[in-house]
């Protein structure tokens, strides 16, 4: 069923906004009444938003966080637009607006809905970590490190989105761990653990999947709609049946899982008796086109 939903493209947006309302959920309802941070840049407003409480009144009704994180993610969404293409951007900066104010108006209960610090931060990660997934799944992102971290691979860093986010958190935590106390560091990380290992759970863009597309169609249109459609390279070369001894094509295009149907169906309208080989697990390397979660 989430195949199919996500092939719309408003389909995608409305999972994307639902993804987003869970994480905001999961961080108000279970990781801010204990007193922890979040990893990123939402962790980031919150360690300010605590030092701030500390010397002025914030507004009351909202979450001061909200707010920053909104504003930290104002030059993230300029650096997008430029570098990482407009449709990509334009996605994140509707999940960054909504993920901004879901985590400004959602109020945190005044008592924690789990009484144990434990049981809140792994519960929080899961279904952080679901909700995070979601919007990744459905091609979009609420901005943050992914988007550095994509900016630094494109750029030919040697940071990997996952390995800048690490580097980060160590920072953060580091911090939580000086201005507060070590458990306050330590149950936070466990809440980033366990939000990471249910983001691989729920994310599917990482699961690389090759397919070959067998085609009596050689017009130049079908591997320019593939690349226009689903922003991925198109390798292609020209074969012949055994059989039949009729000329044919073979394109060659690496997609994640979610964008396999999508890839189908862009094929059949030029050739519905396409014939398709899939490869899934797939190692890819070298000059591969990443987007949020490669």
């Amino acid at each position: 069923m989430l195949h199919k939903a996500i092939q719309n493209r408003w389909s995608r947006i409305a999972l994307s906004l639902v993804g987003t309302f869970i994480n905001a959920f999961a961080i108000n309802f279970f990781v801010v009444p204990m007193g922890l941070y979040s990893s990123g840049i939402t962790g980031v407003c919150q360690l300010i938003r605590t030092l701030l409480s500390r010397v002025v009144e914030l507004p009351a009704g909202v979450d001061f966080s909200g707010i920053l994180y909104f504003v930290f993610c104002i030059p993230i969404l300029a650096l997008a637009w430029r570098s990482l293409g407009h449709e990509f951007a334009v996605r994140t900066l509707i999940c960054t607006v909504a993920s901004a104010v879901f985590l400004a108006v959602l109020r945190s209960p005044a008592e924690p809905l789990l009484p144990e610090r434990l049981a809140s931060c792994i519960v929080g990660g899961i279904i952080g970590g679901f909700g995070i997934g979601l919007t990744l799944t459905c091609g979009s992102s609420t901005g943050g490190l992914d988007v550095l971290g994509l900016y630094l691979t494109k750029r030919g860093s040697r940071f990997t989105v996952g390995r800048f986010s690490i580097g980060f958190n160590v920072v953060l935590y580091s911090l939580c761990a000086i201005l507060f106390d070590v458990p306050t560091a330590l149950y936070s990380i466990i809440n980033n653990v366990c939000n990471a290992l249910f983001i691989d759970r729920a994310h599917q863009q990482n699961i690389r999947v090759q397919v070959l597309i067998f085609t009596h169609n050689q017009s130049p249109e079908l591997p320019k709609e593939i690349m226009r459609r689903l922003d991925r390279g198109v390798t292609y070369w020209e074969g012949k049946g055994a059989y039949t001894g009729q000329d044919l094509r073979v394109l060659c295009v690496c997609v994640s899982k979610f964008e396999e149907d999508e890839l189908r169906s862009v094929a059949r309208e030029f050739d519905p008796h396409a014939f398709f080989i899939v490869q899934e697990g797939v190692r890819i390397d070298g000059n591969f086109l990443r987007k949020v979660g490669d």
